[in-house]
């Protein structure tokens, strides 16, 4: 692949798609009427798309993960959770960046074909697929594990497969369902965060329902803030980081809006104090209202904290929120899979049938195929749960990493085309570019290399870039394959003048 690779507006056969740039409509590539440009159903309102970005930073890890966290570095967790959290932060200014320039399904993937080579676009596309299709069985099975103990005479796997199925359902419908579905999921968990951060906040400073104020004995007593030393705060963060990933959906669903970009705007300038309510506030009253060392903690952190200050029902309300929590995560995923398989095959990458919408504008064919591989996963979750399905998800656990590292690149090479084709598209900038840009990366490389080092992370790092290589080299494989004249067409298009892409 040359400097300049070929657009996204050319792909294998000849078929013209979307273009990675798109010219029409609104500034930013915003779509008029009730279909966007890349022929999806532009069906997802403003309080979806507002709901999702709040939403999508809380995922079930957050209630039922943080417990692994804060037991490995205690109290200095809020550190780990900082640093994540402002690289979260630093990759979404990156993302929003291109994202407000270019709206589309296909977003960082379709970024990276443009900017750094159809190789890109392909491996990290693909990987962004398996990584939210094995979620899809993860969280059927988290639900199903809820539902059993609230209904033990249904087999867990019915469950599980009932789940799948209705969610499987509103995303076929039209993308306004699964925006609906999405907004109550994702407002239930909202609520219950903040309804614990107040209650919390008051038992604190001794108000009720506590009782006299706990002041910082618990943050600085029972080893110190960083009882297990200055390293927790790295292996704090290899448990804490992948809980962020979902932050990039709203990128994805933005394109299937009337104003992409200005929800991309909006989202992009909400994720500071999202992630510091959500998560870091969070947190906060829990390694402040309990000693880091609890057995409970490590349970199940939140209801920890509901039981000590005397919540009636603390379990069963968090296990109502936990299982929301995960039907919004499975929802999501369901429907940032599909739109990635959909945005592959529009760009020659999947399968063309990926790229087919229904009569209600949404990708079915796209949606069933990573409902199939997500059903297979959940098979092996229950019939080889130490085997296959723990591969499956050691080999899908660093993705997020790849993906935040890719955007990092991607955006260098993406602000100089943008500002030397549409400067006027240029509504979202990333701070102090390019050298925020740089040290972003140079902290993802150096998380991904303590990965190696650190005995609980290698085994996922080492599968997941064996996973990675495989792709790749099957996307050098291919686009080595891709026909002379495709290929000829392509540079064609690629030299023409950009305001006739």
């Amino acid at each position: 692949m040359g400097a300049h690779p070929p657009p996204s507006s050319q792909r294998a056969g000849g078929t013209p798609t979307t273009k990675a740039v798109p010219t029409t409509g609104e500034p930013g590539g915003g779509a008029t009427g009730g279909q966007s440009q890349n022929g999806l159903q532009a069906g997802l309102k403003n309080r979806h798309l507002s709901m999702i970005a709040i939403g999508g930073v809380i995922g079930a890890g957050l209630f039922v993960g943080s417990g692994a966290g804060i037991s490995a570095a205690g109290p200095g967790i809020l550190l780990s959770y900082a640093l994540t959290g402002l690289l979260v932060v630093l990759v979404m200014r990156m993302l929003g960046e291109m994202a407000a320039a270019s709206p589309t399904s296909g977003s960082f993937s379709a970024y990276a074909d443009r900017a750094l080579g159809r190789w890109a676009g392909f491996t990290i596309g693909w990987l962004y697929w398996f990584f939210w299709s094995v979620v899809l069985a993860v969280e059927a099975t988290a639900a199903a594990a809820i539902l059993t103990g609230w209904v033990p005479a249904v087999p867990q796997w019915a469950w599980a497969l009932l789940v799948m199925v209705v969610l499987t359902g509103t995303n076929l419908i039209s993308v306004g369902s699964f925006g609906e579905f999405e907004f109550w999921f994702a407002g239930i968990k909202v609520v219950a965060i903040v309804v614990f951060i107040v209650v919390g906040a008051l038992a604190i400073f001794g108000l009720p329902p506590g009782g006299d104020p706990v002041g910082m004995a618990n943050l600085t007593g029972h080893g110190g803030f960083l009882p297990n030393g200055p390293g927790a705060i790295l292996s704090g963060m290899l448990l804490v980081v992948f809980s962020f990933m979902g932050s990039e959906i709203v990128t994805l669903a933005a394109s299937e809006s009337p104003n992409p970009v200005q929800a991309v705007r909006k989202a992009v300038n909400s994720v500071i104090w999202r992630i510091a309510l959500f998560y870091i506030g969070s947190i906060t009253v829990i390694v402040t209202l309990l000693p880091w060392n609890d057995p409970a903690v490590l349970k199940s952190p939140y209801v920890a904290v509901l039981e000590s200050l005397d919540i009636p029902y603390a379990g069963t309300v968090m296990d109502v929120v936990v299982l929301t929590a995960v039907l919004s995560c499975l929802n999501s995923g369901l429907y940032t899979a599909s739109r990635m398989a959909f945005s592959l095959g529009q760009r020659g990458d999947a399968p063309k049938s990926f790229a087919t919408v229904n009569k209600g504008g949404v990708p079915a064919v796209a949606i069933w195929a990573s409902v199939a591989f997500g059903f297979i996963a959940t098979i092996f979750s229950y019939t080889s749960k130490d085997t296959v399905f723990q591969f499956l998800l050691n080999s899908s656990g660093a993705v997020a990493l790849f993906v935040w590292l890719v955007i990092c690149v991607s955006q260098l090479r993406m602000r100089r085309i943008i500002e030397r084709e549409t400067p006027e598209r240029l509504t979202v900038r990333m701070w102090l570019y390019p050298w925020l840009t740089y040290a972003t990366i140079a902290l993802i490389v150096f998380v991904i290399g303590y990965m190696f080092y650190d005995p609980d992370g290698r085994e996922q790092m080492v599968l997941s870039v064996v996973a990675a290589v495989v792709v790749l080299a099957v996307g050098l494989i291919l686009d080595r394959r891709r026909p002379r004249e495709v290929q000829a067409s392509a540079e064609a298009v690629e030299a023409q003048p950009a305001e006739r892409k």
